[in-house]
């Protein structure tokens, strides 16, 4: 049943209105707790910030509000000693008027730091007097709480007037019941039309219940009965399932009706996960910092440079070292993603999510599903696009070398390692672009993780860019291999866990990024030291494949999935491929066991912030088990846990931007902040919210005013000021943009061609800077096949040199031969064989491990 609870209401206008009613009427009127809230006696009990003048002739309150400012709180009117009684519900009420569309911050508050709110609201005006009302209860006792109108942060001079303001008890508690929408929960943007398709039904009902899929013109094209499944504990509601795989005619505009609710319309198409996997990745671009973003580019996006070293903070160019930990050095450390919805950046977060865009591009040269052309040059909306060289790649680059910055420079004090973040000196206000931030920008100390981070990704990067820019390869794989000697030595150097202006991303076990800065290194070079420092971890045969799921804090995932895919001569390679399908297994049964299809199931039962990351994350895990083994039941698993994410839950909620009837559209952020100010746009399509979060100890003001109570599905809010449960973050979207790719590869879910070839990849001398290799082709089918072309992806910056029996064209990682007028038909049972000469950055070659012919992948 839907969440019903009486809680506090700290929420904006669109709540308050939606879900509550006027305070009632009562016998013996309560006390107005606002002095002269009619003016009838000028300003008395008023107060306005230094500059700021105030009027009341005729009984309304005016202030000329000066132009020019940044933040809302440099312009404020208020009253001070309004007296609050703990528990008690009040009806907050005022008369406004001023520039028309012009939000304001209206708050009741503690007076003083840390300025605690009991109600914040963000009205937007009018040129006529509105009226705007709102009910909250009390938290504290207080004789001495804060009314005030936060009115700055406008270029231009404007005129704000108060014509009555009121704050009296007696109301009725306000009440959160989140609209869930009809009782049938699908996923609401599409099924694959040859993979599994499932619905929940949430019902009172114990026995199985009659349903029917209908197509857009209402034609019942499917019919059976629900499975009841119980009580779910994530949720607390008594659901059943609906099974309709045997649908598989593509469509859109099919609904599904049971227990007389009809569910929300639905696709049974390939072609929206195409767009999906774009869409996530072209999140980055207006993402950035240090640039200008283009209109033209992302359009309803533009705006200007953010942190480019111009007023009126001077920006990331020249940043030196936080007055408490003080260095004699700068950095310019401008580019780079912010990491969320403020203008911090991290080198923790931004690890994850680089290495994950990378990752993106290796999968489709390493996966026997991958599509390199679906992340080639052109591909996304990113000012590079045309530069040769895949767009994702492209994208990837503007935080590798924002990475490269954070590094410490030689001769200086830790030298080689990465500072851990950079971000303001305080927390900045709801909205803010990037670029009218006033705060002063400090570089916070050097971190172990933070440096191993720089070592993982900076090798990775040295592979993946070998082939397009191989100086700026050879630059990431030097900066790796000295930051993994500067973690060495400084083995436990940890981040501060407190600080203002920007999350800590503290970690003290650095264990997990040991180990996948150890693996990455080792996957980029071969080097015996790193295989050793990987293979004698304890991780290395451990499980590191959690029940809590995987992310940022927690990076070992990392090391295995890559040993387990990217090509190399690791001899135990087979042990590490088995330990993921291994640990893929307590995810499907996830999966299975679930009624929503949730893969996470985490030990503690407590839904964490970011479960949407960690529930992907999962099942990148299962996609990884499928590249490897072909098992369609980890292939299926993913498609139905993408359901989850896309409508088919508790909430009946899309927790994709741009995805889905109920899509979330209000994450937390400075600029995209249409909540906030109409002005602004909502998130880009293709934006993950953090989604359910039941750990109440990290609860914002939004969230712990209407969420107390809740079963863990429950506990979210797509409300700005709840980022706690509705943030975005750069490390979310790139596991978004890894499984929706890993989805559009698999087309409509058909099961994949069997391929009648075999090759045989020898290479069999290698010197510095070269290696000789023969290929072998075999036709184990019953049919000749002429006109052969064989492709293949190298692992690293490799190249062809010269050929005999074939001809060899490269294009970027990707080879092809083809036969030559005297070899060019493969007979049946028959095979070819052909040699070339390649150089090589190092001495380091692993061998391709997959190979098409003709298009079809050889087994």
């Amino acid at each position: 049943m839907p969440l019903r609870k009486a809680v506090a209401l700290s929420a904006a206008a669109t709540l308050a209105a939606g879900l509550l009613g006027p305070a009632p009427a009562h016998a013996d009127e309560p006390p107005q707790q606002i002095s002269n809230g009619d003016f009838s006696q000028g300003t008395a009990d008023w107060w306005a910030s230094p500059g700021a003048e105030m009027d009341a002739a005729e009984g309304v309150l005016c202030v000329d509000v000066p132009g020019g400012t940044g933040d809302p709180w440099e312009v404020i009117v208020g009253q001070d000693d309004v007296p609050l009684t703990a528990g008690e519900s009040y009806t907050f009420s005022f008369t406004a008027s001023g520039l028309e569309g012009r939000p304001i911050r209206s708050l009741v508050q503690e007076p003083v730091d840390p300025w605690s709110t009991e109600l914040d609201e963000r009205p937007v005006l009018s040129a006529e007097p509105t009226t705007h009302e709102y009910v909250f209860t009390a938290s504290a006792d207080r004789d001495d709480a804060q009314v005030a109108f936060q009115i700055g942060g406008s270029e231009q001079e404007w005129t704000f007037c108060l014509h009555e303001v009121s704050l009296v008890g007696g109301a009725e508690p306000p009440v959160y019941e989140p609209d869930t929408g009809p009782r049938v929960r699908v996923n609401q943007v599409a099924y694959l039309p040859e993979g599994p398709k499932a619905a929940t039904v949430v019902t009172e009902a114990t026995e199985g219940l009659p349903w029917e899929v209908a197509d857009a013109d209402g034609t019942v094209v499917a019919e059976g009965t629900s499975t009841p499944r119980g009580r779910d504990i994530t949720s607390g509601q008594n659901v059943h399932t609906i099974d309709f795989g045997q649908l598989t005619t593509e469509g859109e505009g099919y609904t599904l009706t049971s227990d007389g609710q009809t569910s929300h319309p639905f696709g049974i198409t390939a072609e929206p996960y195409a767009a999906l996997a774009t869409d996530s990745l072209n999140f980055y671009y207006t993402q950035r910092s240090g640039i200008e973003i283009l209109d033209g580019i992302a359009p309803g996006y533009g705006r200007a440079a953010g942190h480019a070293g111009v007023g009126p903070n001077q920006g990331d160019t020249e940043v030196t070292c936080h007055p408490d930990n003080p260095c004699d050095y700068s950095l310019d450390v401008s580019g780079g993603w912010y990491d969320a919805g403020d203008h911090g950046k991290y080198v923790v977060n931004g690890g994850i999510s680089v290495h994950q865009l990378m990752s993106v591009y290796e999968r489709t040269h390493t996966a026997p599903t991958g599509d390199p052309e679906r992340v080639g040059d052109g591909t996304l909306a990113v000012p590079e696009s045309g530069n040769g060289a895949p767009d994702v790649l492209d994208e990837a680059r503007w935080q590798m070398e924002f990475l490269l910055s954070m590094q410490v420079p030689e001769g200086e004090d830790l030298a080689g390692m990465a500072h851990h973040k950079v971000h303001d000196l305080e927390w900045t206000g709801l909205p803010m672009m990037p670029a009218d931030d006033p705060q002063p920008r400090y570089l916070h100390p050097p971190s172990t993780a933070a440096t191993l981070n720089l070592a993982a990704t900076g090798a990775q990067c040295s592979r993946v860019f070998a082939p397009y820019d191989p100086g700026f390869a050879d630059t990431c794989l030097n900066a790796a291999e000295t930051a993994w000697e500067a973690a060495v030595a400084e083995p436990e150097r940890y981040a501060d866990p407190t600080g203002a202006g920007g999350g800590p991303y503290d970690d003290d076990n650095v264990d997990d990024e040991f180990y996948w800065a150890a693996a990455e290194l080792y996957l980029a070079t071969g080097g015996t030291e790193y295989e050793e420092a990987f293979t004698s971890s304890a991780l290395h045969t451990g499980e590191v494949f959690t029940a809590d799921g995987f992310d940022w804090r927690w990076t070992a995932p990392l090391g295995r999935l890559q040993l387990a895919t990217v090509p190399s001569a690791l001899a135990d390679r087979d042990e590490v491929r088995d330990s993921v399908l291994d640990g893929a297994e307590q995810y499907l049964e996830n999966v299975r066991e679930h009624p929503y299809g949730l893969a996470y199931s985490p030990g503690s039962g407590v839904f964490a912030w970011g479960s949407n990351n960690l529930v992907l994350n999962n099942m990148a895990v299962l996609a990884t088990a499928y590249d490897i083994s072909a098992d369609e039941r980890y292939r299926d698993a993913i498609l139905e846990g993408m359901d989850y994410v896309l409508g088919r839950n508790a909430l009946n909620q899309s927790y994709v931007t741009g995805y889905g009837t109920n899509d979330a559209v209000n994450q937390h952020s400075r600029w995209y902040a249409h909540q906030l100010d109409p002005a602004l746009p909502n998130p880009p399509k293709g934006t993950l919210s953090g989604g359910p979060n039941s750990d109440t100890g990290t609860w914002d003001p939004v969230s712990r005013a209407n969420l107390e109570g809740c079963a863990p599905q429950f506990c979210y809010i797509d409300h700005i000021d709840a980022w706690a449960t509705n943030e975005l973050t750069i490390n979310w979207n790139s596991t978004l943009a890894w499984v929706s790719g890993f989805v559009s590869d698999q087309g409509t879910a058909s099961v994949p061609a069997s391929s009648d070839c075999e090759v045989e990849y020898s290479t069999h001398d290698t010197w510095s800077g070269g290696f000789n290799t023969q290929v072998t082709v075999r036709n184990n089918g019953t049919e000749p096949v002429s006109g052969w072309e064989l492709d293949w992806s190298f692992p690293g910056g490799q190249t062809v040199d010269r050929s005999w029996s074939s001809e060899l064209a490269q294009d970027g990682r990707v080879v092809t031969a083809s036969g030559l007028d005297w070899n060019s038909v493969i007979p049946a049972g028959g095979e070819v064989t052909f040699g070339f000469v390649g150089h090589s950055p190092s001495e380091h070659v692993p061998s391709p491990e997959r190979f098409t012919l003709n298009g079809a992948v050889c087994g």
